[in-house]
């Protein structure tokens, strides 16, 4: 039953540990070997392909393979060994020779009752609580045993029930349901007539809505010998409900033709797994070509992956491609919850759906035929895993997997790395370009425009608007030297032409974006007197001051404190927030507007699961005029409605101590102002 890929428990020394099987061996070079205690399941949780670019990239970026492995498991599955501990208190126990911690840690057991290491962990956060679990061990008081928990996750059930008796006899079973005219005799028919129609299994959930009954109801009819129950297994689908309106491929621009010729020949030549590098301007149907080659690889009976830098992005992408694929798109990515990632790892394993789409964690789907794979904003630095190890390029990986599958990489982008594209002239790569934007909104722009302003036109006054020919110009880009502006007297932080602007668009009852590459009110908070700069404690950066939950915020490793009264250095009182964030912005807008209705999206607004989607939404459909907020605004939206960018302290990325600031600040510059004039609006 072992082949490569499964997931069994396996003795370690004296611990129970879960492993990989990566190969077998006719021969053991080890002389003696101990049997697995169990398979995990059944069905191997790695394809072969896997295994090879687990060890491919473990040599690559230099991490261990079993790190790699972690990343392809969803997350439940995969247990780490771990240790119990439990209490073994006499009667006579004298708590007073026990030190502060171990008297913390007996209360707690004592508490709850046996507990595993990391429990204790999440009780004693930054406490070094194992010292005194070994002196309590020493001591007779603690014992401390090996254990492998049990995966978190399974597939989930919901009770059934059906019919137990044959049609001929649901008359006489009617007649037996209950007391003659009671309300219980009513309902209890109600149920068996329900199952009756159905004919088959019912949710027990759906009997309740639909007849009225009660638990109490279906035991009594189960106990009388009228119905059976029974489990169903329920898939956990995050897309479940959601039903985009279908739609037919457009018809082709003429660059659009030429560049779909060339990916076309690419995706059949001999060497199918040679990358293609699409270098597209922003908002010049990208999209469109993405799904064309999508659309021939399941023609060919593979599968396809969809990677966006954002899972922000996801629920537009995921939106477009099942208004063109139907039910064959599944969701991949973080903010799922384990349940939901497990079913769809489960379906992936099967092919039960045939086109993944996520960030870059979507790249490990354990599809068995995988035959295309997409990276639509590939410069983007979300695709470099840095926060936690094993730190990984998905660029890279995904070269990698397009190799092993012998399935083509498409990377798409308006602003590509430097080091890719000189990458891609040299080992003669795909390179194509597409240098015209394309008018794509049409029917939902005529409307707010013409309510606003009369015409189209009238509604651009820089004349921008679509040409016949179904194209657009780029955004036309003002750079404004705010010393000048401060010069003149303009203390604001916006410039006196993007507040001009801004009414403009607010007159026209259009949309506009506003970004600055820093949350919170305040970059930094320091002391007037010494100059000394409050910091974090753990990492030695400046902590951010968010007026809003009035706390001091460290961006890097989420540390929180008050804004002090005095300073730590020399006792000032002079303590003063310099610099300025997202809120700040917000709250200096809403004092310049008071009647605009604004939206800030950052990764303080939009932390819950599923709130960037509930943000997009309220902005797409008009519920807001100003969008403010980081990154994140950068990358990949279409919104027909918005026809202004302001960039606040548009320089403030080149300060950052990276040798690629220059081209990081191109980039999202180059990104944002595409996010402006995609529609005939201009």
């Amino acid at each position: 039953e072992i082949q490569p890929g499964c997931l069994v428990e396996a003795p370690f020394g004296a611990q129970a540990v879960q492993g990989v099987v990566t190969r077998l061996l006719d021969a053991s070079s080890v002389a003696e070997t101990r049997p697995f205690a169990a398979l995990i399941d059944d069905l191997p949780v790695l394809t072969p392909t896997q295994i090879a670019l687990a060890e491919s990239l473990a040599r690559k970026f230099l991490a261990p393979v079993s790190e790699f492995i972690s990343l392809m498991l969803p997350p439940g599955l995969g247990q780490r060994a771990d240790s119990l501990y439990t209490l073994n208190l006499p009667a006579d126990l004298d708590e007073e020779a026990l030190t502060p911690l171990e008297k913390r840690l007996v209360a707690r057991l004592r508490e709850k009752g046996p507990l595993r290491g990391r429990q204790l962990d999440t009780a004693f956060r930054h406490v070094e609580w194992r010292r005194s679990a070994r002196a309590l061990i020493r001591k007779g008081l603690l014992v401390s045993q090996p254990v492998l928990p049990k995966p978190r996750v399974n597939p989930k059930t919901s009770r059934t029930v059906r019919l137990a008796i044959p049609d001929s006899r649901l008359d006489e079973a009617l007649e037996a349901a209950g007391k003659a005219g009671s309300a219980a005799r009513e309902r209890r028919q109600a149920i068996l007539r329900l199952l009756a129609s159905e004919n088959e299994a019912v949710d027990v959930s759906y009997i309740y809505a639909s007849s009225g009954g009660s638990s109490a109801d279906l035991q009594d009819l189960y106990k009388k010998g009228l119905i059976s129950y029974g489990e169903e297994e329920v898939l956990r689908d995050p897309l479940a409900g959601r039903a985009a309106a279908p739609t037919q491929a457009p018809v082709l621009t003429k660059e659009q033709l030429s560049a779909w010729a060339r990916i076309e020949a690419a995706m059949q030549a001999p060497k199918a797994a040679q990358p293609i590098l699409l270098h597209g301007v922003t908002g010049s149907g990208k999209t469109e070509l993405y799904m064309r080659a999508i659309e021939r690889t399941l023609a060919q009976g593979r599968q396809a992956i969809v990677l966006v830098p954002e899972i922000s992005l996801t629920p537009q992408t995921i939106e477009r491609f099942s208004a063109r694929f139907g039910r064959q798109v599944g969701v991949v990515h973080s903010k799922l919850s384990p349940g939901e990632r497990y079913d769809t790892w489960r379906r992936a394993r099967d092919a039960d759906f045939l086109i993944a789409i996520g960030p870059r964690s979507a790249l490990f789907t354990p599809f068995p035929n995988l035959g295309m794979i997409v990276l639509d904003e590939f410069h983007d630095e979300s695709f470099i895993q840095t926060e936690i190890s094993p730190y990984y390029s998905a660029v890279e990986a995904a070269l990698e997997l397009g190799a092993l599958n012998r399935a083509p990489v498409m990377l798409g982008s308006a602003t590509p790395d430097v080091s890719i594209y000189f990458r891609a002239q040299r080992e003669k790569w795909a390179l194509i370009e597409l240098k015209e934007r394309i008018l794509a909104h049409t029917s939902n722009t005529a409307t707010s425009t013409s309510s606003a302003s009369g015409t189209a036109t009238s509604a651009n006054p820089r004349g921008q608007a679509g040409s016949a020919s179904g194209h657009l110009p780029l955004p036309e880009v003002s750079l404004v030297d705010m010393r000048e502006e401060l010069r003149q007297g303009n203390t604001s932080i916006f410039s006196r032409e993007l507040t001009e602007q801004l009414r403009r668009v607010l007159a026209e009852k259009q949309q506009a974006i506003l970004l600055l590459n820093r949350r919170g009110s305040a970059t930094w908070v320091f002391c007037r007197d010494c100059g000394h700069t409050i910091q974090c404690p753990r990492c030695d950066l400046p902590l951010t001051w968010h007026s809003g939950a009035s706390k001091l915020v460290c961006h890097t490793c989420g540390y929180t404190r008050g804004l002090p009264q005095k300073c730590p250095q020399c006792g000032s009182t002079r303590i003063k927030q310099f610099g300025t964030g997202t809120e700040k912005v917000e709250s200096e807008l809403q004092e310049i507007f008071p009647q605009a209705r604004l939206l800030r999206w950052d990764a303080d607004s939009a932390s819950g699961k599923g709130a960037e989607e509930v943000i997009m939404a309220h902005f797409r459909q008009h519920n807001a005029d100003i969008l403010i907020g980081t990154q994140m605004l950068a990358k990949g939206l279409d919104l027909p409605l918005v026809t202004l960018v302001g960039v606040i302290l548009a320089d403030a990325g080149l300060n950052f101590p990276d040798y690629r600031t220059a081209e990081r600040a191109f980039q999202l510059l180059t990104q944002v102002a595409g996010r402006a004039g995609r529609s005939a609006l201009g």
